[in-house]
């Protein structure tokens, strides 16, 4: 184990902004070979460090613990994602850096569970104690609620770009 990794604590709202550079459903912006390349590279760092963050977080749990059961599952699949190595080509740089946000914003959604972290819908930044916060309830186009949860108060009128 890295004593960098497990004194480095990841900073959770800069990846899920990174993530959101890449995955569709946030419209990604277009990207150079070179930010793609650094991109991918950003990814690969924070998927180890959140891996060892997510395993440590989800071992001082009780073996019989589903959430703690799931995230160290959601491990071995974000480890064994980081083992591919994709084809130089950009096409195949682009659908891998794809699979490993996908494999980091679930590693991102397990530290939060496993830490009792309440991020704000809005930012994607912690809700702390004593901030005014206010109920959030995201409708579906098929009516019923995609997510609930908060969001600050500072962020009921703010747009959402991603």
């Amino acid at each position: 184990m890295n004593a960098e990794t497990t004194t480095h604590h990841a900073d959770l709202p800069a990846i899920r902004w990174n993530i959101g550079l890449l995955l569709p459903q946030h419209q990604g912006l277009p990207l150079t070979d070179g930010e793609l390349a650094a991109l991918a590279n950003f990814l690969r760092t924070h998927t180890r460090l959140l891996i060892t963050q997510v395993e440590q977080a989800a071992m001082q749990r009780p073996a019989e613990d589903v959430p703690r059961y799931v995230a160290l599952a959601c491990t071995h699949q974000a480890r064994d994602r980081l083992h591919v190595q994709p084809a130089p080509d950009r096409h195949s740089v682009l659908v891998y850096a794809r699979r490993l946000a996908r494999a980091l914003a679930a590693l991102c959604d397990h530290h939060d569970a496993l830490t009792d972290t309440t991020m704000c819908l809005a930012c994607d930044q912690p809700l702390r104690d004593g901030e005014e916060t206010l109920p959030y309830d995201h409708l579906s186009p098929s009516g019923g609620v995609a997510r609930a949860g908060h969001i600050h108060a500072r962020c009921a009128n703010t747009v959402r770009r991603r």
